[in-house]
């Protein structure tokens, strides 16, 4: 199991370190918007959507590195008091009952969105500019699926730390 947890870590890391180089392009395009707005009086018809988005794909690409560094929000004041068997017995009970159904439903569902975006030649409809949604739908869809195995290896570790074999972060 330590090998399942390993290999899943590398793909939300490789997964975040996307989302953090997206940062780049949506810096240049809202640079280039504002110089063209306000030096040339020439607004372009695309930074703005492209700006959203890329943000939001940022955010969303985001979700399973931020767990596997344990960087998501929880009421620390009540969990950081219980032992390490309790936490891993909440993490075990929230991950199984609360967060793996409702990313297992959703992550289907967005995986529908998107070939149907894609068969339709679905737009954004947001702007002039109005690019094909699908790749930014297909974006959501592979940010919950490795959010999901990712939500998979820490329910290992923590059914890990239960039976008294903890499974090592890297």
């Amino acid at each position: 199991m330590d090998a399942v947890c390993r290999a899943i870590d590398r793909l939300s890391t490789v997964v975040g370190v996307v989302a953090a180089w997206l940062l780049a392009p949506l810096v240049i395009a809202l640079c280039y918007e504002v110089v063209a707005r306000y030096v040339f009086n020439a607004p372009t018809i695309w930074a703005y959507e492209l700006a959203y988005l890329l943000t939001g794909s940022g955010w969303m690409l985001g979700m399973a590195y931020a767990l596997s560094r344990g960087a998501h929000i929880r009421i620390d004041v009540v969990y950081l008091q219980l032992s390490p068997r309790k936490r891993a017995l909440v993490d075990l009970f929230a991950y199984v009952v609360l967060l793996l159904p409702f990313l297992i439903w959703v992550t289907e569902k967005l995986d529908d969105r998107a070939i149907e975006a894609f068969r339709s030649g679905e737009r954004t409809g947001q702007s002039a500019w109005n690019p094909p949604i699908w790749p930014f739908r297909a974006m959501f869809f592979v940010s919950f699926a490795v959010l999901t195995l990712q939500v998979a290896a820490e329910t290992i570790r923590a059914a890990g730390t239960l039976l008294g074999r903890p499974v090592e972060r890297r």
